[in-house]
């Protein structure tokens, strides 16, 4: 609801959310909510006469694509995980194409509706060639030390987060520097627990914008598994180690990590093992210079650089 606006798009939100796996007054509003949705949406597809509709399986997505379903009016669907979400699942038989980024997803949907497109990015991560010496200068970073970027996503993820807070001052240790991406809800405590540490070579970051910069200068990667990070880090082709988030619906960040695991195309540490472990992982990877180039090497096989023009292409053939 902030960064649409700021791209310079109108948007307007919808009440849905989704359900709780675990019993929850919230659910008890579900249905209400629901049906409020499908009516807003049903006025915003009347009002604005699409052509074609594209959900990406969010909570929105549903009751807007249910909409110009009904009124006839021709659906895709993008598929960002490896494992289908309920709504894409449910909207799939009246889609008229289905773009996903994992192959074997005909388990989820309709064979002859699949296009494999691979999920879209950020356009300035495409060639991170000669922005090392820029990226280092930015972050204030050493170039003689290896470079341990982590990322929780904007708002942050705990376990990252105390892992990194757990061995920090070991891997500053070991020669180590970290440019560590907190997140908006944990950036003020692990700040203040960084004043107290005297760290020199550990750089907290609330929120990174210049995300090419920080791939270019980075020699290893901490990540949750979230589709689009997952897709950006197979274009960057740098050693990754995946710590999968276990509170998404059908635990889809491992299955989206798994699939490139299964490629040796990156490390998983799993959620439960972080915190202690983390070092270890790093130093492992750091300490197998054969092993890190193979898995960068093996994740940029993966890429998919043109998928926003794919997707895009099928779209167009909808709506002639």
């Amino acid at each position: 609801m902030q960064k649409v606006p700021e791209a310079g798009y109108e948007i307007k939100g919808l009440p849905v959310a989704g359900l709780q796996r675990s019993l929850t007054l919230d659910n008890l509003s579900f249905p209400i909510k629901l049906l409020k949705s499908l009516r807003i949406a049903s006025g915003i597809v009347k009002d604005f006469r699409p052509d074609a509709v594209v959900g990406v399986g969010g909570y929105a997505s549903g009751p807007i694509l249910y909409a110009a379903q009904n009124k006839s009016i021709p659906t895709l669907i993008q598929e960002q995980n490896s494992y289908a979400g309920l709504t894409n699942k449910l909207l799939s038989k009246k889609a008229k194409t289905i773009c996903v980024a994992y192959p074997a997803m005909e388990k989820f949907f309709p064979a002859e509706k699949i296009r494999i497109t691979g999920n879209p990015v950020r356009k300035d991560i495409l060639d991170l060639s000669g922005k090392r010496d820029l990226a280092l200068k930015h972050f204030g970073l050493v170039e003689e030390k290896t470079t341990i970027l982590v990322l929780g996503g904007s708002l942050g993820a705990r376990t990252l987060n105390l892992a990194v807070l757990r061995d920090m001052a070991e891997l500053e240790k070991a020669g180590y520097q970290v440019l560590w991406q907190s997140g908006k809800f944990y950036f003020k405590d692990m700040l203040s627990k960084m004043e107290e540490s005297n760290l020199k070579h550990i750089h907290l970051r609330e929120f990174i914008r210049e995300m090419d910069l920080a791939y270019a200068c980075a020699d290893v990667i901490v990540s949750r598994a979230g589709a689009l990070s997952v897709s950006e880090l197979s274009l960057v082709g740098k050693p990754v180690i995946f710590i999968p988030s276990p509170n998404v619906a059908e635990d889809h960040q491992t299955k989206n990590a798994m699939a490139f695991v299964n490629h040796q195309a990156a490390v998983l540490l799993k959620d439960s093992e972080a915190v202690g472990q983390l070092k270890s992982k790093v130093e492992a990877l750091m300490q197998n210079p054969e092993l890190a180039a193979a898995l960068g090497k093996n994740m940029k096989k993966l890429a998919k650089p043109d998928a926003a023009t794919a997707i895009v292409n099928e779209l167009e053939k909808l709506i002639q």
